[in-house]
């Protein structure tokens, strides 16, 4: 990832913070060997919410933007939405997804296919592993909240006229090779949303755009059928599962799938 954020930049033009929290491999040693703008902070505390914290201690500058170690990230993106916040009028912005799935099941395919046609989609920040603030919107968040959905909470901050995703920015997600791995990582995200709407209720009049109407009318063309009935297995499957972990009082453990790591050498 480091790579890719600061290749063809220009000196001073961007600041990597890599935070390596509990890493097991070799992130830190491999990050370190970009020099330049790249820093790296490692902890042995694991966990998203301590490296987020740490990470935007270190960070100088505005706009900020968060992103995932596992998704790719070009600077023209950073740059077209950094120029997007510095216009004014929005305090949260986005790229849109793109998916690489090289590699992945039929039913992956079947799924992602189906959840590229949804509003949600092309909604702001989650999913896309990646957001950027302007520095009055990093001021409204205050401090971040241990929470399972960080990136639901900073986007429901935002009133939809205040966040936007940015048209031509782009990020590279690799979801799991199998349907499994697709389960998992939505029965975190439904759990994070669970636990933020119990927390945080007031944020809920910021969620945005429902699917449902969606779905329905992607029901009256035959041919998406298959795919539909993959979506929807998984969707229900998911729900349950998280809402099953939340009346157990179950927390949430990071879970690392390694399917759709993205492996970065200098």
């Amino acid at each position: 990832m480091s790579g890719a954020l600061t290749e063809g930049t220009i000196a001073d033009e961007v600041e990597v913070i890599v935070v390596c929290n509990g890493c097991s491999d070799r992130t830190a040693e491999v990050a370190r060997r970009f020099g330049g703008p790249v820093r790296v902070i490692e902890t042995k505390t694991p966990g998203k919410h301590n490296a987020l914290c740490l990470g935007d201690a270190a960070a100088t500058g505005f706009p900020r933007f968060y992103i995932d170690a596992d998704v790719v990230v070009t600077p023209d993106s950073l740059r077209q939405m950094a120029e997007r916040l510095d216009r004014g009028g929005l305090l949260a912005v986005s790229p849109q997804i793109q998916w690489d799935l090289d590699g992945a099941s039929w039913a992956v395919r079947a799924f992602y296919d189906i959840d590229r046609r949804l509003p949600s989609h092309r909604e702001t920040i989650g999913g896309s592993g990646v957001y950027g603030l302007s520095q009055t919107g990093r001021h409204r968040i205050g401090t971040f909240p241990r929470l399972t959905a960080d990136d639901a909470y900073v986007r429901r901050c935002f009133r939809l006229h205040e966040r936007a995703a940015v048209q031509g920015a782009v990020s590279v997600v690799t979801p799991p090779k199998t349907i499994a791995g697709v389960i998992t990582i939505k029965t975190r995200s439904h759990f994070g949303n669970y636990e933020l709407s119990r927390r945080f209720p007031r944020l809920n009049r910021n969620i945005g755009a429902s699917n449902h109407a969606t779905l329905v009318r992607l029901a009256a063309r035959p041919r998406l059928w298959a795919g539909l009935l993959v979506y929807c297995y998984v969707k229900v499957v998911a729900r349950l599962d998280a809402r099953r972990q939340m009346r157990r009082g179950q927390s949430l453990t990071w879970q690392r799938d390694n399917t759709s790591r993205v492996r970065a050498t200098p």
